[in-house]
């Protein structure tokens, strides 16, 4: 009667269709997030150890720590407690996301490191667990892990291949990390037939139709069995957990509709706060563990549909500006259909009053060509349109949807996911702790520290954030060295056995730190371009072409 990987499924395809249908921000991922897991876990030890509930009632008094947690988030939303959220700037969204990757890339390395050894309760009697064995299930575990982890990488950049159709690559940027999971789980099928049938190491799923996984859905029967002293004790866990979604929901809420994407349709951190409310109580009631909004996933599902919604406007922009040129049609009358094209293809309420203001870098680029400025003196429409094009999300219901409704399809393709490689799961972990890492100020910042002063010119020449050339050097490794030690704290944290749940503690105090330490240690213009709540990419120009008032100075001092 203990949770599995199908009431993890459950919850996630339940809430994440309730989200998308009825959420006020449907670009947010729900799922279930490691922290719920732990949480649980303590319920269940302290549950086993009162004879009064019992492994029995476990599950039962869980769904009261989910009534009253449900209560608590309820009454955050309708006193508008997310206005907090106004207060987290863009260090604690960097630092929360940086927090997540690590501890993904850390499960990913805990996994590996288990398959070398006896899972527990297992019969350490039996052939697969022999030395020789279990070493050959640890080797096959590091190909299959780093396989995945790297065949995954390289199909997230195929749209930058040379070879294959526009179509190909397309397919196998977008999909290519499920096509991987299917391709080393085939090629774990491939090892010789003297090898015992548990190596490599498999997903254990409990089948959704067995006995085990039926009770959770009546478990709203045992409720009226759980002692009243013990649903009111409910309460103090229902706060920990209340506390840990309220900031877990908002901040990657927040990170999933940062400023650099261009959203058009406002926040609703209050309405989908009241949601989550609601779909915690849905999941206790059911004997579910609940859904929030999850990192890094929902950055990445918004980053990606920027990137198809790009890929749209970019296609059609491009086209109708070879069309002109062929007509030897003018500069101008080329940037008008351009912009024509872009106002047809740009859904936003707020296209009117905006589009000009955005395309004004595009029409300078175009009517530069015109003025002979360009070394040819021609308006090039693919080098043009892929500097200048403004960022769209395409904003809608339908992804988080359908992911939701597959998630919810996998629970009857049980006996297929049993096929799976524990080894390839680690690998897909450290994928998604890698890939959510570009994007990331913090980790940029990182990696600017490493290089040399004789090869910073390279990070002007490249897209950088503006802080690169209007921040001088010594402040930029200030507060990134800040937001290291205060990132290590946090992590440290997470170690804690049962204060480990409390991490968000920090993110907290962090707020007081941000308005009344850090003014004293930066100059205020350069804190707001370190930790602005907008952020703004420049395109970066050839060295020859780009004054260095600032940057020179940056890097100098």
């Amino acid at each position: 009667r203990s949770l599995s990987t199908i009431e993890t499924l459950c919850s996630t395809a339940i809430c994440g269709i309730i989200h998308s249908i009825f959420g006020g921000q449907p670009l947010l991922i729900l799922g279930v997030a490691e922290p719920t897991v732990i949480m649980y876990t303590y319920l269940y030890n302290f549950s086993k150890g009162r004879p009064a509930l019992g492994r029995e009632l476990y599950l039962a008094w869980a769904g009261w720590v989910c009534v009253w947690t449900a209560t608590m988030l309820i009454l955050l939303a309708i006193f508008n407690a997310c206005t907090i959220i106004t207060k987290f700037t863009r260090i604690a969204g960097e630092l929360f996301g940086m927090l997540i990757a690590v501890l993904f890339l850390q499960e990913a390395i805990k996994g590996v490191v288990t398959e070398f050894s006896v899972p527990i309760d297992e019969n350490p009697n039996e052939e697969k667990y022999e030395f020789q064995w279990l070493y050959t299930n640890g080797l096959l575990a590091i190909i299959f892990s780093f396989g995945l982890l790297f065949t995954a990488l390289k199909s997230r950049k195929a749209r930058s291949w040379h070879s294959g159709t526009g179509w190909l690559r397309s397919f196998v940027a977008d999909y290519g990390v499920p096509l991987m999971v299917v391709l080393w789980t085939v090629l774990s099928y491939s090892v010789p037939g003297k090898v015992p049938s548990g190596v490599p190491r498999r997903l254990f799923c409990p089948l959704p139709w067995e006995s085990g996984s039926l009770y959770h859905w009546t478990v709203i029967k045992d409720m009226g069995k759980v002692p009243v002293a013990y649903i009111f004790v409910a309460i103090i866990p229902a706060m920990m957990i209340a506390g840990l979604y309220f900031f877990d929901h908002s901040v990657a809420s927040q990170m999933a509709q940062q400023k650099e994407y261009n959203l058009q349709n406002p926040s609703a951190y209050h309405y989908d706060m009241l949601l989550l409310g609601i779909t915690t109580l849905l999941c206790g009631l059911l004997g579910l563990p609940p859904s929030n909004g999850v990192l890094p996933q929902s950055p990445m599902h918004t980053r990606s549909l920027a990137v198809l919604k790009r890929q749209l406007i970019r296609k059609k922009m491009v086209k109708s500006a070879k069309e002109c040129i062929k007509m030897q049609a003018s500069n101008s009358e080329i940037y008008g259909k351009m912009q024509a094209v872009f106002i047809e293809m740009d859904t936003s309420p707020a296209k009117n009053s905006s589009v000009h203001k955005e395309l004004e870098n595009l029409k300078e680029a175009v009517m530069s060509c015109e003025d002979g400025v360009d070394a040819t003196g021609k308006f090039d429409p693919e080098k043009h349109i892929d500097a200048h094009l403004p960022v769209r999300v395409n904003e809608q219901r339908i992804s988080n949807l359908l992911q939701s409704l597959l998630v919810g399809v996998a629970v009857l393709a049980t006996p297929v996911m049993k096929m799976i490689p524990t080894s390839v799961l680690w690998g897909y972990f450290a994928y998604m702790a890698i890939d959510s890492l570009p994007g990331n100020q913090f980790w940029d910042r990182l990696l600017l520290l490493f290089i040399t002063p004789a090869r910073r010119f390279k990070v002007l020449e490249g897209v950088h954030a503006s802080f690169v050339e209007s921040v001088p050097f010594r402040y930029i490794v200030t507060f990134t060295l800040f937001q290291l030690v205060y990132f290590l704290v946090c992590y440290g944290i997470t170690w804690i056995p049962i204060a480990g749940i409390m991490f968000p503690v920090p993110f907290f105090l962090l707020i007081s730190i941000r308005e009344h330490l850090l003014p004293k240690f930066f100059p205020p213009h350069h804190l707001q371009e370190l930790d602005a709540a907008e952020y703004e990419e420049i395109d970066g120009l050839p060295l020859h072409k780009r004054s260095f008032s600032t940057g020179v100075c940056s890097f100098a001092h």
